[in-house]
């Protein structure tokens, strides 16, 4: 016999930067929600994608990876967004990269290990690993730093093991009545999930070039027939920096919006007319006000 309780929760993805937390919840998903790339704090805003399957309902919490720099106001609201997303949740999910250990993973265990509901610690990028005999060692340590939480290995990336945790954390979930309904997948607005689309594109076609201190803010977004019109800008902090997201003849600039083009097709199921430009906005990145208008928020 099935259980037939209703259940709902929150689960808070959190760990340092670059651990794969927006590959894992995109493959629970099972559509890409969350932006991801190879560099640490793609990641900037708490993000909520919501999973219905049958009587279970897992309000997924994807969080900025908590890290040690936290000079600027940016890095200042990307630890508090993670911090808090520790609040109030029903499973935390705290996900680590293989056997490697830092002081920004210590840094999240301090955290992690005074929270009262149930933890897991989900340890990613399985595929990438050559000696699966180093890993056992490993789990063990692991297990003594949060003797009540169950460790979990998988691959976001491959999908390995993903069924496993989401029955654990099924297990855990609260019985309640759903929040959302059922065919609601994030709380984030599609003007929001446009922005990061573009600027993941920005940060996977700039490599080692990458300026931290871009953002993109949607200036137009509106439905025309079947055309769905979006006119973005691409905020940089210096002209030097505007100069590299445009590139050679505006050659970056058009395949930043090939690619987002095609990922927002998919996304919103309609045909998109998108129009990018890039302006200088100095000093966005350190500045609570500027931030708050592009939709950063530093209030509880």
């Amino acid at each position: 016999m099935t259980d037939a309780i209703s259940r709902c929760g929150y689960v808070a993805i959190v760990g340092r930067p670059n651990v794969g937390k927006s590959t894992l919840l995109n493959h629970i998903l099972g559509q890409k929600l969350a932006i991801t790339s190879r560099k640490p704090q793609t990641t900037r805003h708490t993000l909520l994608g919501i999973k219905t399957e049958g009587e279970v309902q897992a309000i997924y919490v994807d969080t900025p990876g908590l890290h040690k720099e936290n000079e600027k106001a940016l890095n200042r609201f990307m630890n508090k967004s993670a911090s808090q997303a520790l609040r109030d949740v029903d499973v935390v999910l705290f996900v680590v990269d293989r056997l490697r250990w830092t002081d920004e993973d210590q840094m999240v265990l301090e955290r992690v290990q005074y929270v009262s509901c149930p933890v897991l610690i989900v340890v990613n990028k399985l595929d990438r690993m050559e000696d699966k005999n180093e890993l056992l060692p490993h789990l063990e340590w692991l297990t003594q730093q949060l003797p009540n939480a169950e460790v979990v290995p998988v691959s976001a990336l491959q999908g390995r093991n993903i069924d496993r945790l989401e029955s654990l954390i099924a297990e855990r979930l609260p019985e309640s009545e759903h929040f959302y309904p059922e065919d609601q997948l994030t709380d984030k607005s599609s003007r929001f999930l446009a922005a990061e689309l573009v600027r993941e594109k920005v940060m996977r076609q700039l490599g080692a070039e990458i300026p931290y201190q871009v953002t993109v803010e949607i200036e137009e977004f509106k439905q025309e027939g079947r055309v769905l019109h979006i006119h973005a800008l691409i905020l940089v902090e210096r002209d030097g920096q505007k100069k590299i997201v445009i590139g050679d003849g505006g050659e970056r600039l058009k395949k930043i919006g090939q690619e987002a083009r095609l990922d927002m097709q998919k996304l919103f199921g309609s045909k998109i007319m998108l129009n990018l430009w890039v302006k200088v906005r100095r000093g966005w990145s350190d500045d609570e006000r500027a931030l708050g208008s592009l939709g950063y928020r530093f209030d509880d």
